[in-house]
């Protein structure tokens, strides 16, 4: 591979790699709920059946590595003493915070009320193996990395990310910027992409034991297609998300055929020369690592462009020491030069850099990819729930559950709004200056802004519907009140108990005035009769504008709780 700085005629060596892959997608909940309905048949809530619905035992050509590691477990943190890691990750955080984004199962309260609504999970790898990723292209480049952690997080809104930690040491920039560039691939924009080698040919787990090695998941993209409107995901990924079937359409990635990339890089000062920390050269590296780019001469865009880029998405605070933060899109980089004591922070503790990665920028990094996430379903929700509302409107009608999946969609969003989420995370400016820098490239607030308006202009508009629907129910009652008044008026009026002449003739007829006996009767039935009638018909006719307050409570409740899948296209009655 070319050098990164040809004119000192030697490459920038890496000391150590570490990658976290972040995959982010979303579960479908309604299809979950038709598809498993058995694990969810005595469950109230979404979080109460996950443990059980990730413990079952996959099978088919998905089940590679839960057979081998077994599925996903539970990792709630269970004590919050100085020393452990709960206290270590919770304590830069505000306790609202702490509350929300740490799976504390239960430790924090009594009951599990005081649970956050979101899980953690890990398959731990045994101590007397080791879990490979692999890639290699048509190129003959290829690249073997350890697994170093698995880790599943799920939230109460159907989000998900998993996350993949891969580490390597000692090795070239240019095997580093390979590895972060490649295997981030899940599934190909066209077949081109794998012909040049811009995706892997192939990408496998495989798992070492006793020397010996076997794939347990695997991915060439030989034979891909679209699934539905989702592209063809890995089975890389696939056989990591074994709980879900892709086919039926029960997840979805939320983002393209990148996974996010959130890496620690350690330059080794040894293969540098001096200077280098302020020099051009270390720049272009930093510019091929911020934005995932290989290897290769100078700067990949245009500088100048490329400058005033970096300008806005580099975190310079330490920029003296040779560190530096960046976040895009699609990235986010701590690179630092070597390994060194910080400030008071000795170096025989472990590396700060290192584990402030590895900890709270990583948990800050979780919180922003999981807003974007949300953001970006609710995007998606609110076209599909437009579009029922468009066919609904074509045919002059809008159906109550449609009118419910609106009202639902609405809630949902306040909740993200009330409960997730926050303009401020950590209780310190380095680590806030971060977390604003992170949402601005994921324009977290530009995109809630905009999903706030069209959700509040959706229910405007059904609010406006609806008054007008319950206008004119409430003349139609008031109708039907005139009509059944007048009958009762006309009724009552021949009930009265008049005498003399009227009485003859209505109450104790004669042979001479049968007729207008009879007659008084029948007119007095027939209005009668006719208001009941019509009070029938409006009713029947118009059964959508009342079916709501004439049927029982319990059976609304049992029918309204769970609709269909909007993204399946499931038929809603």
């Amino acid at each position: 591979m070319r050098a990164m700085w040809d004119n000192h005629g030697v490459e920038a060596g890496i000391q150590h790699l570490h990658t976290y892959f972040l995959f982010p997608f979303s579960i479908d909940k309604q299809a979950i709920y038709e598809d498993h309905a058995d694990l969810w048949r005595t469950q109230t809530h979404w979080m109460d059946g996950l443990d059980e619905w990730l413990s079952v035992k996959p099978s088919g050509p998905d089940a590679g590595v839960a057979s081998a590691l077994g599925t996903w477990k539970r990792t709630a943190y269970r004590n919050l003493d100085m020393d452990s890691p709960a206290y270590q990750d919770m304590v830069f955080f505000h306790p609202f915070v702490r509350r929300v984004f740490f799976d504390t199962g239960g430790l924090a309260g009594n009951g599990s009320d005081h649970e956050s609504l979101m899980r953690c999970y890990s398959i731990p790898v045994p101590g007397d193996s080791k879990l490979w990723m692999s890639a290699e292209d048509r190129m003959g480049r290829s690249a073997k990395v350890a697994i170093t952690d698995l880790r599943l997080y799920l939230f109460a809104n159907g989000i998900g990310i998993l996350s993949i930690s891969v580490e390597a040491f000692h090795l070239s920039s240019s095997e580093a910027l390979w590895i972060n560039e490649e295997m981030r691939k899940i599934y190909p924009s066209s077949s081109r992409q794998v012909r040049e080698g811009r995706i892997p040919a192939r990408l496998a787990f495989s798992l070492e034991r006793n020397g010996e090695e076997r794939v347990l998941a695997e991915e060439t993209f030989r034979d891909t297609s679209m699934v539905g409107f989702q592209p063809p995901l890995a089975h890389t990924i696939r056989s990591l998300l074994y709980f879900g079937n892709y086919n039926r359409q029960e997840y979805e990635p939320v983002l393209d055929e990148r996974m996010i990339v959130f890496t620690h890089v350690v330059v080794d000062p040894a293969t540098t020369p001096d200077g280098y920390i302020t020099s051009e050269d270390y720049q272009m590296l930093l510019s091929r690592l911020l934005y995932v780019d290989r290897a290769g001469t100078g700067y990949r865009y245009d500088p100048v462009f490329l400058k005033q880029e970096m300008d806005r998405q580099l975190y310079r605070r330490w920029a003296h020491h040779g560190t530096y933060y960046g976040f895009t899109s699609f990235s986010n980089i701590t690179c630092s030069l070597g390994v060194f004591d910080c400030d008071e922070h000795q170096l025989r503790e472990g590396f700060l850099i290192h584990r402030m990665f590895t900890t709270r920028y990583y948990l800050m990094a979780m919180v922003t990819l999981f807003y974007r996430a949300t953001l970006l379903e609710f995007a998606e929700r609110t076209a599909l729930v437009s579009r029922r509302l468009y066919h609904d409107q074509e045919d002059n009608h809008i159906s109550n559950a449609n009118m419910r999946i609106t009202s639902d969609l609405r809630a949902e969003f306040l909740h993200f709004s009330n409960y997730w989420f926050f303009d401020e995370l950590a209780n310190k400016d380095e680590e806030n200056e971060h977390f604003l820098l992170m949402c601005r490239e994921y324009r977290v607030n530009s995109m809630k802004n905009e999903i706030e308006e069209e959700i509040e202009k959706l229910t405007v508009s059904l609010h406006n519907y609806y008054q007008v629907r319950n206008t004119e129910a409430v003349n139609r009652l008031a109708m039907l009140s005139l009509i059944l008044g007048a009958g009762a008026v006309t009724t009552g009026f021949f009930g009265m108990n008049f005498g003399g002449r009227f009485a003859q003739l209505v109450f104790e007829p004669a042979r001479g005035t049968m007729a207008t006996h009879y007659g008084a009767i029948a007119f007095a039935s027939l209005l009668a009769m006719g208001a009941i009638l019509l009070g029938v018909y409006l009713v029947a006719t118009n059964w959508q504008d009342y079916r709501v307050s004439m049927l029982p409570r319990w059976w609304l409740e049992r029918n309204s709780r769970r609709t269909g899948s909007l993204k399946r296209g499931s038929r809603i009655e």
